[in-house]
């Protein structure tokens, strides 16, 4: 088994363990002094987990986040800085919300830090569930927020998802690209049929790449550089993969997809989905095999402190802010009511540890969730620390050393 932390950056002093502070300095999220707070503590944090021997570090996108949550607007420029700072910790932006993304722009901008990094890249790819600021970037494409209902919405953001993620795969893969996309109504070169007058039409034929031009001298491919340190590129990732389509077509992609379905019994479900289809594309996962999951863990000497350490500010902050997105509904029991929302006075630190969203205890304790899952998938390849309300919420020192008790007394006993 591998272990990656999944960083949510936040903005220290925002959020409800901060509240006046947070209010004082509104928006923080434009505040340079507390933004530079940030930039310290997740530097310190990756090159921590570097030192460790954690094998990934993994970033969100988000953007318009002035409360100060979810501060990394663009991973990749975000773990370009990492990438020059550490040696040998995988670097996962998870993910690149593609729908908001121009696909050449995305495979230049991928290929960059994948040479940057000297093929440290693995890039986590996604939809985008937050439409304040998704219907805004992804205006170009007629791209909403995906919503997971099966709405015409939805689907758009799904189709829009797919093609940019073809074109980029042949950006990476082409010498030259042309290509004509009716589901983004757009092309490559543009005009399609040529572009004319190109004034270095010599230099181009001599050392450009063949079939750049026509005998006319027209455009008619391009050709994307640089091409990434991988061969053919990074191996690609995919978050928070719930709704059965979407584990599908990870599968037909060859993605690997990072769940965040608390009950063992529930990712079980999701990683024979999985393993089943990707049998049919021809390739033969063991169970867990190639697949992810994501936990909030927290290690302490004894199981109260543990709670008492981590369960104070993340049930808050994580209720008020992810509630109303629908993620309450990973804290869902079976003796719940089916179709009544999650209340957020149902969110606190115990039904998190109940429903194994969230591993808080000993390492002992730790050691059991894990094992837990590994009962039901025995080849679980990826296990995520999910960091939403640590970083940000409590001291650095707590967060490090957080990290050091399970890269020393819990990893081991399963890599």
């Amino acid at each position: 088994m591998k272990f990656s932390i999944f960083l949510n950056p936040q903005i220290p002093g925002s959020g409800y363990a901060a509240e006046e502070n947070a209010k004082a300095k509104r928006p923080i999220g434009r505040d340079t002094e507390s933004y530079q707070r940030l930039l310290h503590e997740v530097r310190e944090i990756a090159v921590h987990a570097d030192r460790l021997g954690f094998d990934a570090l993994m970033m969100t996108e988000h953007h318009f986040h002035s409360e100060g949550m979810e501060f990394s607007v663009n991973p990749l420029m975000f773990l370009t800085d990492l990438a020059a700072r550490t040696e040998r910790i995988l670097l996962a932006p998870l993910g690149l919300v593609l729908p908001a993304w121009d696909p050449i722009r995305a495979a230049e901008d991928v290929a960059l830090l994948d040479q940057f990094s000297k093929g440290r890249l693995r890039l986590g790819v996604a939809r985008g569930y937050q439409n304040r600021w998704m219907n805004v970037l992804g205006q170009r494409w007629h791209a909403a927020a995906a919503r997971s209902d099966g709405s015409a919405s939805d689907t758009r953001n799904f189709d829009v998802f797919g093609e940019v993620l073809k074109i980029m795969k042949m950006a990476w893969t082409q010498e030259t690209l042309r290509y004509k996309s009716d589901v983004l109504d757009y092309q490559v070169p543009y005009p399609y049929e040529g572009i004319e007058g190109w004034p270095a039409q010599e230099w181009t034929r001599t050392f450009g790449a063949p079939g750049e031009l026509d005998e006319d001298g027209k455009v008619v491919s391009v050709s994307v550089c640089p091409r990434p340190y991988q061969n053919p590129h990074p191996e690609l990732w995919q978050p928070f993969t719930i709704s059965d389509r979407s584990v599908i077509r990870a599968a037909q992609e060859d993605i690997l997809p990072w769940m965040f379905t608390p009950n063992p019994d529930d990712h079980a479900a999701k990683a024979k989905l999985y393993q089943e289809e990707s049998a049919r594309q021809g390739r033969d996962y063991r169970l867990g095999e190639h697949t992810g999951i994501l936990k909030i863990v927290g290690i302490a000497d004894t199981t109260e402190e543990a709670i008492n350490t981590f369960g104070r500010s993340i049930p808050k902050d994580f209720a008020a802010f992810f509630g109303p997105f629908g993620y309450l509904e990973v804290l869902r029991k079976k003796e719940d009511e089916r179709h009544k929302p999650i209340s957020p006075e149902k969110g606190d630190a115990k039904r998190m540890n109940d429903v194994e969203m969230a591993l808080f205890g000993t390492p002992d304790d730790v050691k059991r969730g894990i094992q837990r899952m590994l009962d039901r998938m025995p080849d679980l390849e990826w296990f995520g620390l999910y960091m939403q309300g640590q970083q940000g919420v409590l001291p650095l020192d707590t967060v490090k050393r957080n990290l050091e008790l399970f890269a020393t007394k819990v990893a081991p006993e399963f890599r």
